[in-house]
Formats: C-alpha cells, structure tokens, sequence
C-alpha cells in the first residue's frame, strides 16, 4: 500500500525527534538516556554534548551529578563500545547483550591470543575479588592479575564475564579518562534473557526506528538470524524504505511530517545517528562520511547539522575560548546566522562551570 511508504526524508525526521534533535526536552537526564537508546561514551565529553543539544537548560553538572548518584552509569555495552545508560536500564541491557558479547569474543579472542574461555572466568572472579573493598584503577587491576599469573590478554576479556562499571569522577567532562573501575550491583532479580533482549530492540526502534532487522542487529551487536528471532515475537508496525526494503517499528512511536523544520544541533564524537545502524536516516550525507570517521583519526570529527544533515564541522578552540566552525560547503545567509548563533550558545556552555 502507498501510505506504508517512508521516504529518506520521513526517516530522517523521525530519527531526530526520536533522538530529541527537533525539539528540546525537558525530560530528567536519565530519562532522556534511556529516550535515546543510551549515549555511546568512548570520550566522555560528547555524552554532555549530546544532552546540550537535546535538553532545554542542561548544565554539564546535570549529568555530573547523575554519574555521582549512580543514576546514570558508565559502562560497556552494545557492540563492546563504552555508553552511558540509565541505572534502571544498566543490567537489562547487560543480560540483552551478555551472551552476544562473550561469543564475538571467543570468535575474534580466543585461541588467537593464547587465552582460554577459562582464563577468563578464573580472571573475573579475581577481579571481583580486588574490587571488593571499592574502585581500582585500570593500571592497578592490570597490574594485580599480572601478579596473580593472568596474560596481559585476560584484561578486556574479563569485562566479558564480569560487568564492570566506570566510576565518576573518571569518565566525566572535568576527567574524561573512563579509568576507575567498580563492580556492578547484582541485579536482584537477575532480568530474564528473552525479555531484556525485547526490551532493548524497544529501545532501539523508540530512539532511532523504524528499522531494518539488519539495522537492529547491528545495534544490538546480535547476528542477523538473532535480531530476526527476537523481533518475530514482538508486536511491530511495518513500512517499507524507497528501495522497497521491510522497515519495523513499535507501535506509538513519532512520525513526524517530513517536512517539519529541523534546527541547527552541534553533536559530538561518535554520535549514534551517524553509525551504520542509522544510516537510512542520512543524517550523514555518504558523501561526507571520510571526513567525519577515518582510520587515521583516533575519534570521529565533532559536526553540526543544517536541515537534519552533517554540513560541517566545529571544535572548541582553548586559547580563544571558542567554538569555531567549518561549513564542507557554502551555507545559505539563514543558516550561517543559525549556525552562528548556535556555536555561541555552544561556547557559552563550554565556559560555564
């Protein structure tokens, strides 16, 4: 049927007023985590760029404060990536992604690397033990199960089979290195597999659907034949993209008109609208994508956007005490104006305390 159709265009403003990008909320910092899907975190800093730009009247101490309370945490997740999720949401997300996690690693780890599925549950549970009395740094823990007898190759296994979390102030924007490790709660109870795994694919298609099952997997970081399984036992609404290709969605979700306006928004490093899983939306022009990512940069390229696409790229200039900004191409006199204004409110946060 004609009305099932979802233009590029229909996708992109419905990945932006899922993600907050068309409107700022006034939803409490852990409830917008949790609205978009959790912010993926490698670099600290763009987890408060990403709420900037989404909260009306976010101060970088709101998320501070969040990480302090424990209301938010820091941790590894999706796809074995660092991301900032609600606290309520931290061990669902965990059981969802547990076991896909584990078996990446044996493919990719194990048996390459002179380190057994063994060695790292005798290593986790070592781990568990130094923390016991609290947080260690990296470099300590390291250092302990080096005395202990574990290869160097045990450390990133580990947090495979123990769910750590990083503990403020490390991993904030005053210190952005994620160093200091802790234990995370035992959830009580302990969240039922099928049921986290349903409550993550919700999350996914409530920040970035409708999406392929491929694009949920690739969130999820679960085969294709995993997401499938998952999915068939949900209640879903169906469209279809321009190329014909099967998009889902749950039920209540925003499709907003596509030709609502889209505001100018300044994001940071690694934003999740400009990974693979979103990139039906085009929130990332195909043709800009080597400037943003590339293998000879250790992070992606903090961008701005202009009509719900990357058109440039900024940074925060220290000595001036600025935000500068880089258009890839010539801006329309009414966009220069909103970029403009929008990179001083920008430097105005980076200044505050």
């Amino acid at each position: 049927m004609a009305d099932d159709l979802l233009t590029a265009r229909a996708l992109n403003r419905a990945v932006l007023a899922r993600q907050l990008l068309l409107d700022r909320s006034s939803l409490p910092v852990p409830q917008a985590v949790e609205a978009v899907a959790g912010l993926q975190t490698q670099y600290a800093p763009s987890g408060y760029i990403a709420l900037w730009s989404r909260l009306a009247g976010f101060r970088r101490a709101d998320l501070t404060e969040a990480l302090h309370a424990g209301a938010v945490v820091q941790s590894w997740a999706m796809r074995c990536t660092i991301h900032m999720t609600s606290a309520a949401d931290h061990p669902v997300l965990c059981a969802a992604v547990r076991e896909a996690r584990r078996a990446w690693w044996r493919r990719t780890v194990i048996g390459r690397q002179e380190v057994t599925e063994d060695d790292l549950v005798a290593a986790a549970g070592a781990v568990r033990g130094y923390l016991a009395a609290g947080p260690l740094k990296q470099a300590e823990i390291q250092r302990r199960l080096a005395e202990d007898g574990f290869g160097k190759a045990v450390w990133p296994g580990v947090q495979l089979w123990v769910e750590l979390v990083r503990v403020p102030p490390a991993g904030t924007w005053e210190q952005p290195r994620a160093h200091l490790y802790g234990l995370a709660p035992d959830p009580d109870p302990e969240p039922d597999v099928a049921a986290a795994r349903a409550h993550l694919v919700r999350r996914y298609l409530r920040g970035f659907g409708p999406a392929s099952t491929k694009d949920v997997a690739s969130f999820c970081g679960w085969t294709v034949t995993e997401a499938r399984a998952v999915l068939a036992g949900m209640e879903l609404r169906r469209f279809r993209d321009e190329s014909g290709g099967e998009l889902l969605d749950v039920p209540d979700a925003p499709l907003p008109d596509p030709e609502m306006p889209a505001p100018v928004r300044f994001i940071g490093q690694w934003e999740a609208i400009l990974l693979a899983h979103a990139r039906r939306a085009q929130v990332l022009p195909e043709q800009h994508r080597g400037k943003v990512f590339s293998t000879t940069m250790p992070r992606s390229v903090p961008t701005f956007l202009v009509d719900g696409q990357v058109a440039g790229t900024w940074r925060f200039d220290e000595e001036r005490a600025a935000v500068g900004w880089e258009p890839f191409a010539p801006l329309p006199a009414s966009a220069v104006v909103e970029v403009a204004a929008e990179a001083e409110r920008l430097t105005e946060f980076h200044r505050a305390g």
